[in-house]
């Protein structure tokens, strides 16, 4: 088996006997490749991921003679919120990456929303990952890409931003993940991404969000999507944030008692 093949184990009613499963985990072609297969793709096995809060699964995915690994989160495994409305998280999942994708950031891993062994839910491209790379150094060695995903967590008021939430891809780019509490029209901001504070967005990041909302075809195209997985005040205070973001050219200042996600890591 190379380095871009992986195997998981597969268990249920109809198949007793746990066989294992050959995936590969070569990068899709494109974006919308990616999609497309997520969305059309036979799920084969699901594996429970035992850690963390809400119910998730690593699951094979088979469409001809392609297998690939993915995340499957389902509305019915998610633990009931005080703060945020229950059964909300997988679309706020889905609206995360809807918005890094308006915005041309490939820093959230492809998702689709569909039915899944557990009803509906989140599947999500797997990112194979460097299990051994320190988030400390990120910022020496993928700048552009921190940079982007901590100021998307400002404008999408991600308030669990772990360390283990930003993966280093062996495709050589950062990706987020993780990111069901997001989009609260209430403030929540947590992250242990603390780089930027205080410092000036750079001119090219700038213009890339300002070129999403001076183009009225895909604002509007943003908007549309936004109101099918969102209430309509969280929609309004993700675009304030993203102006306000705008206005001010520059990173906020974080509080520590406030801003600094439970369980830190």
């Amino acid at each position: 088996m190379s380095r871009s093949d992986r195997r998981i184990r597969r268990k249920s009613s109809d198949d007793p006997e746990p066989r294992e499963i050959e995936v590969t985990l070569e990068p899709f072609a494109s974006v919308a490749d990616a999609e497309q297969y997520l969305a059309e793709a036979e799920i084969i096995a699901c594996e429970p991921i035992s850690w963390g809060s809400n119910y998730s699964f690593a699951t094979a995915l088979r469409r001809g003679d392609e297998q690939r690994l993915a995340i499957y989160k389902p509305r019915r495994g998610e633990a009931p919120l005080w703060d945020f409305p229950d059964g909300t998280l997988y679309r706020r999942e889905y609206a995360s990456f809807v918005v890094t994708r308006a915005l041309g950031w490939s820093i959230v891993p492809a998702t689709v929303i569909r039915d899944g062994p557990y009803g509906v839910g989140t599947v999500q491209q797997y990112v194979d990952h460097d299990t051994k790379a320190n988030p400390e150094t990120f910022r020496q060695t993928h700048e552009g890409d921190l940079l982007r995903i901590a100021l998307f967590d400002i404008f999408a008021n991600n308030a669990d931003r772990k360390s283990n939430h930003t993966l280093l891809g062996t495709d050589g780019r950062l990706w987020g993940i993780d990111h069901g509490l997001t989009f609260n029209a209430v403030t929540k901001l947590r992250t242990v991404i603390w780089d930027f504070v205080g410092e000036p967005i750079p001119n090219d990041v700038i213009s890339e969000m300002r070129g999403l909302l001076a183009d009225p075809i895909r604002h509007h195209a943003l908007n549309a999507q936004l109101e099918d997985l969102l209430d309509r005040s969280e929609i309004a205070t993700f675009f304030a944030r993203f102006e306000r973001l705008l206005r001010t050219g520059k990173f906020p200042n974080l509080d520590p008692y406030k801003n600094v996600p439970r369980g830190f890591w």
